[in-house]
């Protein structure tokens, strides 16, 4: 017979994770090569090429460069229907962003967004399937390390929340 123990205050379901930013290098569509990886998958962490038959929709934003600036786009720029959007808090540092914004309109989904130094940009991915048969969107704040419009990259810190539809950026515990 297996018996545990646990405390009262100690929640089966609670899942425990950090705050150590991840971070990540993507290439500017615009660079003339091919097989470079210019989207990045928030929840999967997954950095993936635009062009890939089959990847259109697994991707919550890709980086280009418009008007000689690196800008962040949503899906629904390049004509791909998802419900990834992206929120931007000026002057802000990435351990100053505790919470995604609730209200919708503080977030873009069908225009470009610009990347500057000193904003943090949050982003609401695309839905997936959670447990128990649940519609999940995951939320992830970032900002820049170093953005090249010349060079065509942009090198990004990042922190996801793997909790489904929890709007908190920083972990409970």
């Amino acid at each position: 017979m297996l018996v545990t123990a646990t405390a009262c205050d100690d929640d089966p379901f609670a899942f425990n994770w950090t705050d150590n930013p991840d971070t990540v290098l993507l290439y500017s569509m615009a660079r003339p090569e091919l097989g470079l990886v210019s989207a990045y998958s928030f929840f999967e962490g997954l950095e993936l090429e635009v062009e890939v038959p089959g990847v259109a929709g697994q991707w919550d934003v890709a980086v280009d460069t418009r008007g000689g600036q690196i800008v962040l786009l949503p899906p629904a720029v390049l004509g791909i229907f998802t419900e990834a959007e992206i929120a931007t808090f000026e002057d802000s540092r990435l351990e100053d962003v505790t919470e995604a914004p609730s209200d919708s309109l503080r977030y873009v989904s069908d225009e470009p967004v610009i990347v500057e130094f000193g904003n943090v940009y949050v982003v609401k991915t695309n839905r997936s399937p959670g447990s128990f048969g649940r519609s999940c969107r995951y939320h992830s704040k970032l900002e820049a390390v170093d953005i090249d419009p010349v060079g065509g990259t942009f090198l990004f810190r990042h922190v996801t929340n793997p909790v489904c539809n929890d709007r908190d950026l920083v972990p409970p515990n």
